[in-house]
């Protein structure tokens, strides 16, 4: 920023696991996004290394393979959805598959059939204006788990949602994370949102403050909430 240095991150050193569920909980300005961005490729470290499954090393990929690898293996769910107005739900979840070479059928039914499993049956070809904000994130998240990749990034998911509509998406995204044997990362400054990852690390000032392996359920007891079911 001019002439100011900002390290959003100090020195993180952080390990996940396949098929994880982990929440990067943090305030405004803690570094969680700019983490989240890092381990997505969107962004590069300017010192230290990203690797995934051991041997792809993020930092060192040029645009064209990040871009192939973010086609290929990551899904993303973002608090302002990012839905394309003109298109209806439908066409939104399957526009994705159409990068990878899908047939127009095939990518169809597969959108269709995970906009169903989401709850949105009735609104398939239904555009973003006509459906309210939970519906809208029904259809992002249908959209990132449709062709089932292996890393899934939510960003505040619940950012702009009321608290009963927070509780079915967090829950839905669990449910479907572990169905597919697939690793969950979600970003967010709320802990009512955090009690459904099974490890949460926590940042402030770019650096891990806190880094656990918890029970969901006694963690919704210590907040005093309705815990969701724990695999």
């Amino acid at each position: 920023m001019g002439r100011e240095k900002v390290y959003a991150l100090r020195g993180i050193d952080l390990d996940i696991e396949r098929e994880e569920i982990i929440c990067l909980l943090g305030t405004s300005g803690s570094g969680k996004s700019t983490l989240l961005n890092m381990m997505a490729g969107l962004d590069r470290p300017s010192k230290g290394e990203i690797v995934i499954n051991d041997t792809i090393h993020m930092e060192k990929l040029s645009e064209e393979k990040l871009t192939k690898f973010r086609r290929l293996n990551v899904g993303f769910v973002f608090q302002s959805y990012n839905l394309i107005p003109t298109l209806t739900a439908t066409e939104n979840v399957s526009l994705g598959l159409v990068f990878k070479g899908v047939d127009k059928r095939v990518r169809e039914e597969k959108a269709r059939a995970m906009l169903r499993r989401v709850g949105l049956g009735e609104r398939l070809d239904h555009k973003p204006k006509e459906m309210s904000g939970g519906q809208q994130q029904r259809t992002s998240i249908a959209r990132a788990f449709v062709d089932t990749p292996p890393i899934l990034f939510a960003d505040e998911p619940t950012g702009n949602l009321d608290s009963a509509t927070s509780v079915e998406i967090m829950k839905m995204m669990c449910d479907l994370a572990r169905e597919h044997k697939q690793t969950l990362i979600i970003v967010t400054h709320d802990l009512e949102t955090a009690v459904y990852a099974n490890r949460i690390v926590e940042l402030r000032d770019g650096k891990i403050i806190r880094d656990e392996t918890q029970s969901v359920k006694e963690r919704a007891k210590e907040l005093n909430i309705i815990p969701p079911k724990e695999v």
